[in-house]
């Protein structure tokens, strides 16, 4: 591949601009692989919708398979981010974990590209995360409060369960996921909208109850 300089300019500009660039690039890349799905995306239309070519999108990211994976990094970094935010450490066990599932809920709903991308990468078997050293380090903050969570409720009774905490994110985030995935195919199929407005609260409020009311059921030995 031919090597592509950028134009010259003051260091502080070209820094200003490269970042201007790929946030640009990786804004359009997350629609046009959300649209039409990794093999289905081209870096040509990426381009045409950019201020830039598709040379100098090779020259950030390298490719497309690069260019896909930085559309997932950054993707997953939002949600890390919101989780590292999410302060409950003053609140009762009960509500910090309801606290915590709303923010799942808000998120996946706020984000309909990043469930795409995500059904998208599982259809790859999760070739592109397993090569990202990044999403390898990323982990998953929202793992730590929630095993704080189920301690403190644990120990001072409130929870009777012994769940464990990836399963319990897994339970969380199944939820939030299949709203909006499943949205159209769930609607032709019982004529419910699981994304209307007129319901979100509903369907907010379901979430909590549900995780909350599996924590503090009386447990039977196996």
């Amino acid at each position: 591949m031919t090597s592509v300089e950028e134009p010259a300019a003051h260091p502080g500009e070209r820094i200003r601009d490269a970042a201007r660039t790929r946030a640009e690039i990786l804004d359009v890349a997350t629609q046009e692989f959300a649209r039409a799905g990794y093999d289905g995306a081209r870096v040509d239309e990426i381009a045409a919708r950019t201020r830039t070519t598709k040379r100098m999108i090779y020259y950030y990211f390298g490719g497309k398979e690069q260019l896909f994976t930085s559309v997932l990094e950054r993707a997953y970094g939002v949600i890390r981010e919101a989780e590292q935010q999410l302060d409950v450490d003053h609140l009762d066990p009960v509500a910090a974990i309801r606290r915590l599932a709303e923010v799942t809920f808000d998120h996946h709903e706020q984000h309909p590209d990043f469930i795409r991308l995500v059904s998208i990468e599982n259809i790859h078997e999760a070739q592109h995360i397993a090569a990202s050293e990044k999403l390898g380090k990323i982990g998953s903050p929202a793992l730590d409060v929630i095993r704080r969570i189920l301690a403190s409720g644990q120990e001072s009774g409130l929870f009777t369960a012994d769940v464990d905490a990836v399963d319990l994110h897994a339970m969380i985030s199944s939820y939030c996921f299949f709203r909006v995935s499943n949205r159209h195919t769930f609607g032709a199929l019982f004529g419910r909208d699981l994304l209307d407005p007129a319901q979100r609260a509903h369907y907010r409020s379901m979430l909590g109850d549900m995780v909350i009311a599996y924590l503090t059921a009386e447990r039977t030995a196996d």
